[in-house]
């Protein structure tokens, strides 16, 4: 047995703060490494030891092999732990740490190849019976052959970049009219993303769920399942609830789902956490192989909750050559667990990330809620990495339990200072589909416009009556001069006090007067009186007509993010009193939509483009957005370069 004292966490966010609380538990040793935009992020200050690893754009910090293993050599680390993403399945860093004796916590390098390839896994797949959707992953990859071959499969069918993940190099195609089209769009951003623009076909399921079972193998030959959690809620092809037990999952289709997933960890002989992935077809009752994720999951919290098991745990001992100390029969599922992303993206306006500081940070307290977060009040959220901020989990006794509890938690959730998911969440969990557990992975998209939709107007109301009275007590806190005047007095006694906010472009008009130490906010149909109960830096208290409401309120510039359990959150913008001039529109002019680095220029000065022609691709949070043109032209001008960073609304080029 090669004993861990010390292990290196290659990794950031949320997932590094979770392994340094087993190291704490183990009495091991965690060693954190930090990019220039991390230094102040709460797992740095969480490790017993943290280490500068390089400018903040990944491949400078937690893609450099060489730094990091310098890190582990120069600190006497005996393990190196890659979380999930950057190094956590690749094969090239896990054979360097080997070679320099170092252990990696994950899978053999062996394991890490099969599963490297879709096309190649599913082959392997194939010969040891385990179920695979029907589909084509040859070696020929032309235009013509790949085409041919999605008519055979016949239609709709999904293309699959072999090397891919987080949905990109996906295309789904419905008629033979789109599949070349598709085809070089999936190659091309395949290309990009991985430098490798290989493909795989298969047959769409339409109504397919996408369930995944934990496995976990040691260096004994020892393999086991650890349950499943069902993973069909998605936008983007990324997960954003999982859950377990399943709602669709009885005791024979688990049995047999089970043993398909230990027969694909046998087959690569694996040897540590990991991830078989299946979609269910509901119509007919099957299920098909989608792939091995050969790391620990961002939802591995769910089993852990389900089963009573510390998953990271585990990983260590049997990285140490302990042999499983669990066998299949002892496997037991508890109640029931779920677990919810919180991130920090705009899912009205086609889930885009935004990036910013959270000014207000605040968990409720809720038994059976477990919070694991990259952040706490100040973070920043930067362009650089996912823009997934935390992971609610609940436990209880049953699925409507938990249900309701996860519902408390999102309502009582502060997060204030940018546009999150967190109202999106919680509809999706309100939604009686759901609830019933009647829902595959086109959910989101068929429900989208319910999910998105806009607040009620007496919302939108009360929270600009309570942003008024933020700045209302502010003002009077710092008033030096006139103390003998009452409060908001007008030399025109009849003209009340007035501001405007827009809100998605609408104007939201408040008048009001203080009068014996109450306001009277006017209304169209009827007026409220309200009172100022309490206010601080970042909260008021007050009472509407009797009801007392409290409300969390940050306040950027003009802007106002303000949240309430009674509705939600709601942003407001102050109009100002003399506007200032709008910028001038550039005509054929194309603005950054977000804040973003640029990772490909497609054109170039002086090239004739036609409407929906690529121009740029850029990248925020690990999410490429292109650029498209909107009408035919010329590229008269291009003002930025690849591998720059670039602000929300900075022109990136010009078409004349």
């Amino acid at each position: 047995m090669k004993k861990i004292n010390t292990i290196l966490i290659a990794n950031r966010g949320e997932i590094a703060s979770r392994i340094i609380h087993t190291c704490k538990k183990m009495g091991i040793k965690s060693i954190a490494v930090f990019s220039e935009v991390d230094k102040n992020m709460p797992y740095v200050k969480q490790a017993d030891m943290a280490v500068y690893i390089g400018g903040s754009a990944p491949k400078s910090s937690y893609l450099n092999q060489e730094k990091i293993i310098e890190t582990a050599q120069k600190n006497n680390v005996d393990a190196i732990h890659p979380g999930y993403g950057f190094l956590a399945e690749n094969s090239v860093f896990a054979k360097r740490c080997e070679e320099k004796k170092i252990i990696f916590i994950g899978p053999n390098i062996s394991a890490i190849d099969a599963m490297g390839s879709k096309s190649k896994a599913k082959k392997l797949m194939q010969e040891h019976n385990v179920p695979v959707v029907p589909g084509y992953q040859g070696k020929e990859q032309s235009v013509e052959k790949l085409t041919a071959e999605a008519i055979k499969i016949g239609f709709p069918v999904l293309l699959k970049a072999t090397a891919g993940g987080g949905g990109k190099g996906m295309r789904i195609v419905r008629e033979k009219s789109e599949i070349e089209n598709a085809i070089n769009a999936a190659k091309r951003e395949s290309r990009n993303a991985f430098g490798d623009d290989e493909l795989i076909i298969e047959k769409y399921i339409a109504s397919g769920r996408h369930i995944e079972f934990q496995i976990f193998g040691d260096q004994h030959g020892n393999t086991i399942h650890v349950l499943e959690r069902e993973c069909s809620i998605q936008r983007r092809y990324q997960k954003i609830i999982e859950e377990s037990p399943s709602p669709v999952m009885d005791e024979v289709l688990r049995a047999k789902m089970g043993a398909a997933a230990v027969a694909a960890a046998q087959a690569i002989h694996y040897d540590n956490a990991g991830t078989v992935e299946f979609i269910y077809d509901e119509k007919t009752k099957d299920f098909y192989f989608l792939e091995v994720n050969t790391r620990l999951q961002v939802e591995h919290p769910v089993t852990e909750e389900i089963t009573g098991l510390d998953l990271v745990e585990l990983q260590i001992e049997v990285a140490q050559g302990l042999p499983l100390n669990i066998s299949q029969d002892e496997i037991k599922g508890k109640g029931y667990a779920i677990e919810v992303r919180l991130y920090a993206e705009d899912a009205a306006n086609n889930f885009l990330p935004v990036t910013g500081r959270i000014e207000k940070f605040k968990v409720p307290e809720v038994a059976g809620l477990r919070v694991e977060s990259a952040i706490k009040s100040g973070s920043e959220i930067s362009i650089f990495y996912d823009p997934m901020i935390a992971k609610l989990i609940v436990w209880d006794k049953s699925r409507p339990a938990a249900h309701r509890k996860m519902q408390y938690a999102l309502r009582n959730l502060v997060c204030l200072g940018m546009t999150t998911n967190q109202d999106f969440l919680l509809r999706i969990l309100e939604k009686e589909s759901f609830q019933k557990g009647i829902y595959d992975t086109h959910f989101i998209e068929t429900l989208e416009d319910d999910l998105t939709e806009s607040h009620a107007s007496l919302a939108v109301n009360f929270s600009a009556m309570a942003s008024t009275l933020f700045d209302w007590q502010k003002r009077e806190k710092n008033r030096g001069l006139l103390h003998s005047l009452p409060s908001c007095w007008r030399s025109n006694f009849y003209a009340p006090q007035k501001e405007v906010y827009l809100t998605n472009e609408n104007e939201i008009k408040i008048e009001y007067r203080y009068n014996d130490g109450g306001f009277v906010f006017f209304g169209k149909e009827s007026d409220h009186h309200v009172k100022l109960i309490d206010a601080s830096e970042d909260f008021v208290r007050v009472e509407i007509n009797g009801v007392r409401y409290v409300f969390n309120i940050s306040k950027k510039k003009n802007n106002f993010y303000i949240h309430s359990e009674s509705f939600g959150n709601i942003q407001l913008a102050q109009k100002e009193r003399f506007p200032e001039k709008e910028k001038e529109t550039i005509k054929g002019g194309y603005a950054a939509p977000m804040p973003s680095a640029v990772i490909k220029i497609l054109v170039e000065k002086g090239q004739s483009v036609g409407a929906g022609d690529g121009l740029v691709v850029l990248s925020s949070m690990k999410m490429e957005n292109t650029i498209y043109a909107g009408e035919s032209g010329v590229v008269e001008e291009i003002y930025v370069e690849e591998g720059g960073n670039v602000e929300a609304g900075v022109l990136l080029l010009k078409i004349e």
